[in-house]
């Protein structure tokens, strides 16, 4: 694998957020890679810097992340909509986008999707959160599971405005929503499922059932299962997600050359 040198950091205030982000690469559609909770965008290294020689790529810290600022308002989804859609505008990022999410940044994108479809051209999901996953999975943790939770909050407590802190908020605000636009969507799953060894059997199921059921958003939507990955496709198995992204900027295209005509 060839080195990698992310290209310098950067930073724009968007809707009253000063906003850390990364830009390299030219030409649409654009690629906006959406982290995680609490991830920076040192989690797109394998995959960043091959993608923008194909086209223009995107990836950035939300609030309280890296060089980002801390959270004016409470971060729902909603809020991260629209601090992201101002600060692409503010860029310049090329529309239409495709928005890639990872884990709960899949719940920002699967919202911005609904409110902005003629600004989205397809949408890649990884190993993303779906309000199944919030609802449900809990019912299966283990008492290892609760246990390591309530320790990592006791060490490091969120901030009262963090994204984690307001998901319900954020599920009603989906729920609310138009419904998922027939766009190109590519679900990438992992098979290795997190500490297999302390994760009851139900949960993985259901985590695997959620999955499968996010590829029914779009009629065309399709799963990539990444067969040696858990939650960090993109680490394990970078070739896999960069064929993936390039894939549906390819279906983008003709899908919305086509919806032009």
């Amino acid at each position: 694998m060839r080195p990698v040198l992310l290209p310098i950091k950067q930073r724009v205030e968007a809707a009253g957020q000063t906003v850390e982000y990364i830009l390299a690469g030219r030409g649409g559609p654009g690629v906006v890679l959406v982290n995680g909770a609490g991830g920076p965008v040192e989690g797109w290294y394998k995959v960043f810097g091959e993608l923008a020689e194909e086209r223009c790529i995107f990836a950035y810290n939300r609030a309280g992340i890296g060089g980002s600022g801390k959270p004016t308002a409470p971060q729902t989804a909603g809020h991260m909509v629209e601090t992201l859609r101002a600060a692409l505008a503010s860029i310049g990022v090329p529309q239409p986008y495709v928005l890639v999410g990872h884990s709960l940044g899949g719940l920002v994108v699967n919202l911005f999707a609904r409110l902005y479809p003629g600004e989205v051209a397809a949408a890649v999901m990884i190993e993303a959160t779906t309000p199944e996953d919030v609802r449900i999975l809990p019912q299966y943790e283990g008492a290892l599971q609760r246990w390591l939770k309530t320790l990592g909050t006791r060490l490091a407590p969120p901030h009262p405005w963090a994204e984690t802190e307001h998901v319900e908020t954020t599920l009603s605000q989906l729920e609310a929503a138009p419904s998922f636009p027939a766009i190109p969507l590519h679900v990438v799953s992992g098979a290795r499922y997190a500490m297999q060894w302390a994760t009851p059997k139900p949960q993985s199921e259901a985590r695997a059932r959620h999955q499968r059921q996010l590829v029914g958003l779009s009629p065309f939507g399709k799963q990539v299962v990444a067969n040696r990955s858990g939650h960090f496709p993109q680490f394990s198995e970078p070739e896999l997600v960069r064929a993936t992204i390039n894939a549906a900027a390819c279906d983008a295209m003709a899908h919305w050359t086509h919806g032009a005509a």
